[in-house]
């Protein structure tokens, strides 16, 4: 899975975004810019987290941006990851709500969706991995990364 984020070109690695709604936008931007998704589902999950609270926080660092079944403005199934080097928090009272890692889901392909959904969870169940992954700096690492761990 890290090697498809390198090949699809579907990463990003920044210092930090200024808050939450910032955040989800950038964990977008790799997905936008092969047509995955178009610019307004960002919006859309923006939307969701405002409208339910932070659902998309799954686990202390690591977020799983993504939108209703039916969003519009997916055109591919895909997973887009993003590492901030600075936390960002949604909700300043719950530090547990403070995200770094983002794995942004697009779907429009419902068995496709539930395999990436099945290969996310494996990989983040992996304690070892998920704590390499917040010290990565660039997709070089994510290929060393997938070689570690998930190559076997």
């Amino acid at each position: 899975m890290l090697r498809e984020f390198v090949e699809m070109k579907h990463y990003l690695f920044a210092e930090e975004a200024p808050d939450w709604q910032e955040a989800i936008r950038m964990s977008c931007k790799s997905l936008e810019a092969d047509g995955t998704v178009d610019p307004c589902y960002a919006q859309q999950i923006v939307d969701c987290v405002s409208k339910y609270g932070p659902y998309i926080v799954i686990m202390p660092k690591v977020a799983m941006p993504h939108s209703q079944e039916g969003a519009t403005g997916v055109n591919k199934t895909a997973i887009g990851f993003m590492k901030l080097n600075k936390p960002v928090s949604f909700d300043p009272n719950d530090p547990e709500k403070d995200a770094q890692l983002f794995f942004t889901l697009a779907s429009c392909n419902p068995d496709q969706h539930l395999n990436n959904m099945m290969r996310l969870s494996e990989m983040l169940m992996n304690e070892d991995l998920v704590a390499e992954l917040l010290e990565a700096q660039g997709p070089e690492d994510l290929l060393k990364l997938q070689e570690k761990y998930l190559d076997k």
